[in-house]
């Protein structure tokens, strides 16, 4: 992953604006809620791929770029990294867009692992 890109990569998988309620001390949005919204669209992109269920396992890798600022919509691209025989690697981009129009900056990257579970909570393999 890289901190340097200009444009996203990946599919655009949830956007949602980042509202006063979500800030932290300093006034900016809380890097928990930006982490959430990242886990949302990684189980978002994980459960299509794997046509079912999944479970987060692991962040392998978690960057804050810049603040999310209130006002701020935030974006977030997905990329399957790598498909295992039960687990599923996510690769990816949150990024915002300040005071909602065109003006878009990389805030956030992240790699994060999800897990395909069958109906009984148990692990169960991803079709290749």
């Amino acid at each position: 992953m890289t901190t340097d890109a200009t444009e996203p990569r990946g599919a655009l998988t949830i956007r949602t604006l980042a509202m006063p309620a979500d800030t932290n001390a300093a006034g900016d949005i809380f890097g928990g809620w930006v982490l959430s919204q990242m886990d949302i669209a990684g189980g978002i992109a994980a459960a299509e791929r794997a046509h079912g269920r999944v479970v987060t396992v692991a962040i392998e890798a978690m960057t804050f770029i810049a603040p999310v600022k209130t006002g701020d919509v935030l974006c977030v691209y997905t990329t399957v990294e790598r498909i295992g025989n039960t687990s599923i690697t996510i690769a990816m981009e949150a990024w915002a867009r300040r005071n909602r129009v065109a003006d878009r900056v990389k805030v956030t990257e992240g790699r994060f692992i999800y897990v395909a579970l069958d109906d009984e909570g148990n692990k169960k393999p991803i079709a290749r």
